[in-house]
């Protein structure tokens, strides 16, 4: 099956046009600026060069019609009709506590996702508008929601309840939810493969260190806690994001500064986090290389970035009695060798051995501890795109069967 997988923020989309049964990108590209005279399209077919597109894409709608263009462009494309677009797998960020898997999209899933934009204001209103523009370029074809939540949907209460009343929860559905769930599903069931074991028998940590971070506590198979939580500002900290704070700090704060309830937000999530504490930047290349130079506030951050993701890997050992294997993933977690050594060090109480050399020398997935470690500490490239699409895959299939058997055209 042919997959177009889109991830559809507020002035971009990202996609993929993914061959799931070579498991195989035959193109990939992002628009940006989306509502702007000077929209880019970089679009790059598997087995061509990249090309980039400049023009004004005033809405989601040109801009999917900008995608299918591409894609069916004679000189950069990679197929010739619509037809061969056989199903959209949409990134949804918040499923609520209605959806605990990937779903096909129908008009009644449509309001449950509308529904819960209060949830993800900031998320869900953008992957509605890319939902919305494909049904009108591709009316016909399958769609498929799948959410960012959806893996952490099983914790259980006393991970996912807050120490607020009970009625607050029940009134406002205000708990944990968890996010990044279709990468630390990915990374997890790749390392119980690397390492030869059924998963659900496997305690596994996951850490998703990118711009956004999250880690996961997988214990046979099921996300049992996570550190991002009512919203993705909870847990460790971020390129812009605070991460686990005293709640007072933020009321003293605005009582201090004057601020809005939307100047508070801005500040908690575009302002603090690594930028916040080094006064440098967002991106762990440029602190640690501002580290390098001695500067100070770049290494405060960069300490308080790793010693956080330390203290997850202790507590996230005790809450599943045990450990089996520590992943690293996405750009940071992928990426930086300082970091990865930072957290490792000094865990051999927990049975993690760090290799400095493997560390030092990663290529695709890869062991990074020493092969007496008991606990293995692994280097897996996460792929979102593809979870998005095998899962639009599956369901797809399970309905053209189920239209089958009904006698459904």
């Amino acid at each position: 099956m042919k997959v177009l997988v889109l991830n559809c923020g507020s002035s971009s989309i990202k996609y993929q046009f993914i061959d799931t049964t070579l498991q195989v990108a035959l193109a990939k590209g992002m628009v940006e600026r989306i509502g702007m005279a000077s929209a880019i399209l970089t679009h790059q077919p598997h087995d061509r060069d990249k090309i980039k597109i400049v023009g004004e894409i005033l809405d989601h709608t040109i801009a999917i019609e900008y995608v299918i263009a591409v894609l069916l462009s004679p000189n950069h494309g990679v197929i010739k009709d619509k037809k061969e677009i056989d199903a959209v797998g949409h990134r949804v960020v918040h499923g609520g506590e209605t959806f605990s898997d990937s779903v096909l999209i129908t008009d009644t899933v449509m309001k449950v996702l509308k529904d819960n934009i209060e949830l993800a204001p900031l998320h869900n209103p953008p992957n509605i508008k890319g939902i919305e523009a494909t049904r009108n370029h591709l009316p016909n074809v399958p769609q498929v929601s799948v959410f960012d939540t959806a893996f952490h949907s099983q914790m259980p209460p006393h991970a996912y309840l807050y120490g607020i009343p009970f009625e607050l929860y029940k009134k406002y559905k205000i708990r944990r939810y968890g996010f990044h769930g279709t990468s630390h599903r990915y990374v997890s069931e790749r390392a119980a493969k690397m390492l030869g074991k059924p998963f659900e028998k496997l305690k596994i940590i996951t850490a998703h260190l990118g711009n956004g971070c999250s880690m996961a506590a997988i214990d046979q198979g099921k996300s049992v806690d996570t550190t991002m939580g009512f919203t993705p500002l909870e847990g460790l900290i971020m390129g812009t994001r605070s991460g686990d704070m005293d709640p007072s700090v933020i009321l003293y704060i605005m009582g201090k500064e004057g601020l809005s309830l939307a100047e508070a937000n801005t500040l908690l999530n575009k302002h603090s986090g690594l930028i916040g504490i080094s006064g440098e930047s967002s991106d762990m290349r440029e602190i640690e290389e501002a580290v390098a130079e001695g500067n100070k506030k770049a290494k405060y951050a960069f300490d308080v970035f790793t010693y956080r993701i330390k203290k997850y890997v202790g507590s996230y050992t005790a809450a599943m009695g045990g450990l089996d294997a520590l992943v690293f993933t996405g750009g940071i977690g992928e990426n930086s060798v300082m970091v990865r050594k930072n957290v490792c060090l000094n865990l051999e109480n927990l049975g993690i051995t760090f290799d400095d050399i493997a560390n030092n020398n990663v290529k695709g997935e890869c062991a990074i501890s020493t092969k007496e470690s008991k606990v293995k500490v692994l280097r897996i490239p996460t792929n979102e795109e593809l979870v998005i699409a095998l899962d639009t895959e599956q369901i797809v299939n399970k309905q053209l069967t189920l239209n089958e058997a009904t006698g459904v055209k």
